[in-house]
């Protein structure tokens, strides 16, 4: 008898809490989007369940009250209660999870000790997050990735109607030489002149985790160009479940992009294999004459043995596109604001002037050791390899043709069409270039000034390099890294033809041969480039080489509490240069190997003095080396030295800034103070010291080299979010930054015909603005689940003031011989809007989503920049629209 009542009460125990039942669904609270994959757990059991494509999950629980946690990387873990009746299901509708800084880490699969983000360490700095799903939705197509920073405080693109991938990035002022750019840890700024080329990181926006922008000198570790600030972009690595994805997206002037990818998961012996590709093509980015067309390979394996995991990551994305670049505003009026000067046709065949061409392919191989409960060793071995250039004239440029069926264009000289503005190529081969005279053996050869061709400009290299970190935590609130940076870099530079336009080759002056005969032709291609390139008696104009070697070392120490955090960072490099010049000279030579030692401080602290409430100091001295073409700077000789010797630049930082943090609202305001001395800066230009009123300067090409330029740049951030319902989202930001020039810099004038100094003068450049980013900014976003988990719609509005010119440096000497006070053009304020939607439903047991966007709404008509050429006038309306399968 007992046995049966304790048998019945098992079954009844057993029937009421199999049916209790708790269901929600799982969103991004700042994309309002659906987050699959997320963990639901019962606190204090092991029950638990993850959410499914559409961020819905269904958990049984043994338990008629309770507590479920929700975590998912990169946001804020949250903790809801429950409480349910017998045989009852209860829905606690939709859980937003707020996307977090500090949980970006999680993303990191691999190398967690080389890639520096902001929770890393505990002592904050000014930084914004812009996750994976924000990425998708706004930065994937005819869009360049650095577009998706633009809503972020003191951050500045100039999407100039440009080519694919020309677009430039500013930080606090700051250009992209000047902003230090990571890859998981790996530094991806250009080793010769710090320059970034989006070109050759067209396929980030495809698998790219997650962006920070850290303003200011940033918490990486390493001896980094992080003057303005650093960006960090964490890569997806071998992904831990199994998944993929097709997607079809079209856009403006023809644009189209296919792309697949698919995930393997973990095995449960520890491997998994992810892959994406993709190609896209288009007939314009916005501009006339700015085709492209490229593809994006991503291939990873990983493995997890115990306490190390390993990764492998191999990645590239081959392109070609047509470029467009600043002119007067006579020609925008003429022949409108997508007018490109660089493009025409051949006998009805479209031909380009200026094509970038480049294959980068990069890998890195990850290796992360738990060492024990106190340790990390983390190591990034990577190399990368890049093959390519961009075309032009040569010989006789097109400007300069004497062109017989418009022989006084009043707009621009040379061979263009009156009526359309076009290269008139017909004209130039089948007229120009058949009316050279033949030799002896009736070929007809390009000589000096005569005959008009194609050629590149070569620059290939390969790049290796690792960076180490060891890790030792005291579990006292005491920390300690050190590690290591090493970086090797061979680079080679040449022109070699590309089209002959009807000719038969070319004969120049070059390497010692003043009759060097060159015939042959590369296609600029960035495929044929990888092994398809000039060999050295079949190059023309120049052709150089250099290795730069970096050898680093640093080390942190923090210590932190629940109310206090204190760190402090150092690192010392030694950075060496050599070069070798073959087009100069017969044979080749060499020039000494110059070492430079730099090296960088940081340090500061934080007081959460109250809950929600932060206040941190920051602060650190740089001390960079030169960029190598401020090291060599002749082109009559590349091997010569800067006289007098090029020293570092000096950089000193300081910022403070508050944060506040309650409930559904969040508040920073940051200030800051840069000041950078020592800069050297080589700019080429046409000079005359004695002008007579002809307009014909006495010396057509001139280097002005000065020698120590100081900016002074300070400013205040404050941006916010606030989510007011579970539904709708606000965030927004100002700026103010005072950015100037400051002091006198001597300025060496050198004629680059004979390397000779013909002049010194001293430029005065106190006060001048400095010019590229607008040193007034502001925006509001707006973000709204129309219809929960289904439809969602975002709109951007961004204004940009207080902008000045690109600083003609050119100009600042010839005012000062004058002796008047420079200031470069203050543009007109601007303000741009941004539309977005995104709808996703089920298709079976998977997911269907369609993602469009609209860049700037109302087709406002606007100059994002001014340089010493002319004006850059911004995109106006373009669109994308793209449907995406996940399974």
């Amino acid at each position: 008898m007992k046995k049966a009542f304790l048998m019945i009460l098992f079954l009844t125990t057993s029937f009421i809490y199999a049916q209790t039942t708790i269901t929600g669904t799982v969103k991004d609270a700042d994309m309002g989007t659906p987050l699959p994959g997320a963990n639901v757990m019962v606190k204090g059991t092991s029950a638990g369940t993850t959410t499914d494509f559409d961020g819905n999950f269904s958990l049984e629980v043994n338990q008629l009250s309770g507590e479920i946690e929700i975590t998912y990387v990169g946001f804020k873990a949250k903790t809801v209660g429950y409480s349910v009746q017998q045989n009852q299901t209860q829905n606690l509708g939709s859980i937003d999870l707020m996307p977090d800084a500090s949980a970006l880490g999680e993303i990191v699969l691999v190398g967690r000790g080389v890639i520096d983000l902001e929770d890393d360490r505990k002592t904050p700095i000014a930084v914004s997050t812009i996750t994976k799903a924000e990425i998708q939705q706004r930065a994937v197509g005819n869009v360049e990735f650095p577009q998706i920073m633009k809503n972020t405080p003191s951050v500045y693109v100039s999407n100039e109607s440009g080519g694919f991938g020309d677009s430039q990035m500013y930080v606090r002022g700051f250009d992209q030489t000047n902003t230090a750019f990571l890859l998981n840890g790996q530094p991806i700024n250009g080793m010769e002149d710090g320059k970034m080329y989006w070109s050759n990181w067209a396929g980030l926006s495809d698998i790219a985790n997650a962006v920070q922008v850290q303003r200011g000198l940033g918490s990486s570790k390493l001896a980094i160009s992080s003057v303005g600030g650093t960006i960090n972009i964490v890569t997806k690595a071998t992904n831990r479940s199994e998944g993929g994805f097709a997607r079809f997206l079209v856009g403006n002037d023809s644009y189209f992009k296919g792309t697949v990818s698919y995930d393997t998961g973990l095995s449960e012996s520890g491997w998994g294999f992810s892959f994406l590709l993709d190609y896209w093509q288009a007939h314009a980015k916005y501009a006339k004459g700015t085709r492209g067309q490229g593809q994006n390979y991503f291939f990873s394996v990983g493995k997890k043995a115990g306490d190390h995991n390993f990764n492998f990551l191999l990645t590239g994305a081959p392109q070609w596109h047509d470029q467009n670049f600043s002119k007067d505003q006579e020609l925008y009026d003429k022949y409108g604001i997508k007018y490109n000067n660089n493009y025409g046709y051949n006998n009805g065949e479209y031909l380009s002037l200026r094509r970038n061409y480049y294959h980068k392919p990069v890998m890195n191989l990850n290796w992360d050791w738990n060492i024990s409960e106190k340790s990390d060793l983390s190591t990034v071995v990577y190399a990368s390899f890049g093959r390519g250039g961009g075309t032009g004239d040569y010989g006789n440029g097109v400007r300069y043709v004497d062109y017989a069926p418009a022989p006084e264009n009043p707009l621009q000289g040379g061979a263009y069409i009156p009526s359309n503005g076009e290269i008139d190529w017909t004209y130039i081969q089948n007229v120009a270039n058949a009316a050279i005279e033949p030799d002896e053996n009736g070929n007809r050869y390009s000589k000096g000034y005569d005959g008009t061709l194609l050629r590149a400009s070569v620059n290939n290299h390969a790049w290796y390099g690792s960076v180490i970190n060891y890790e030792y935590d005291t579990l006292k609130n005491l920390t300690f890294n050190v590690g290591a940076d090493v970086r090797f870099y061979e680079g080679t530079h040449f022109r070699q033809l590309t089209d002959l336009l009807g000719l038969d080759g070319r004969v120049e002056e070059f390497g010692g041969d003043p009759n060097h005969t060159v015939t042959s032709t590369f296609n600029p291609d960035p495929w044929a480039a990888l092994f398809n390139y000039a060999d050295e008696d079949e190059r023309i104009d120049y052709d150089y080489s250099e290795n730069i070697n970096y050898q680093g070392g640093f080390g942190q120490v923090e210590w932190a509490n629940d109310e206090f955090s204190v760190f402090f960072q150092g690192a010392i490099s030694n950075q060496s240069y050599k070069r070798e010049d073959r087009g100069n000279f017969e044979g080749t030579k060499e020039s000494e190997t110059v070492n430079k030692t730099g090296y960088n401080i940081k340090g500061g602290a934080s007081w959460r003095f109250a809950e929600g409430h932060a206040f941190y100091v920051n602060s650190g001295k740089y001390s960079r080396q030169p960029f190598l073409d401020n090291v060599f700077p002749s082109y009559s000789d590349n091997t010569e030295l800067a006289e007098p010797a090029v020293d570092n630049e000096e950089i000193v930082g300081l910022e403070a800034g508050y944060k506040f943090e309650m409930n559904n609202l969040q508040v920073n305001l940051n200030g800051y103070y840069t000041k950078w001395e020592n800069r050297f800066q080589n700019v080429g230009g046409e000079y005359d010291p004695n002008p007579d009123g002809d307009g014909v300067p006495e010396f057509d090409n001139v280097s002005f080299l000065f020698t120590d330029i100081a900016q002074l740049h300070k400013g205040l951030e404050l941006d916010a979010q606030y989510r007011i319902t579970d539904d709708l989202r606000l965030k927004g930001y100002v700026t103010v930054g005072d950015w100037e020039y400051d002091g006198t810099s001597p300025v060496r004038i050198r004629d680059n015909n004979n390397s000779e100094f013909i002049d010194e003068i001293s430029a005065d450049l106190s006060g001048t603005k400095v010019g590229g980013a607008p040193q007034f900014t502001g925006g509001l976003g707006v973000n709204y689940d129309v219809i929960p988990k289904k439809l969602n719609f975002d709109l951007n509005w961004n204004y940009y003031g207080e902008l000045y010119g690109i600083v003609d440096v050119e100009d600042v000497a010839e005012s000062t011989l004058e002796d008047e006070t420079y200031q470069s053009e203050k543009l007109s304020p601007y303000s741009l809007f941004d539309l977005g939607a995104a709808y996703n439903f089920n298709f079976g047991d998977n997911r269907i989503q369609v993602v469009g966007n609209v860049y700037n709404l109302l087709d406002y008509e606007y100059v994002g920049q001014k340089d010493n050429y002319g004006y850059y006038y911004g995109n106006g309306l373009t669109w994308n629209l793209a449907v995406k399968y996940q399974f």
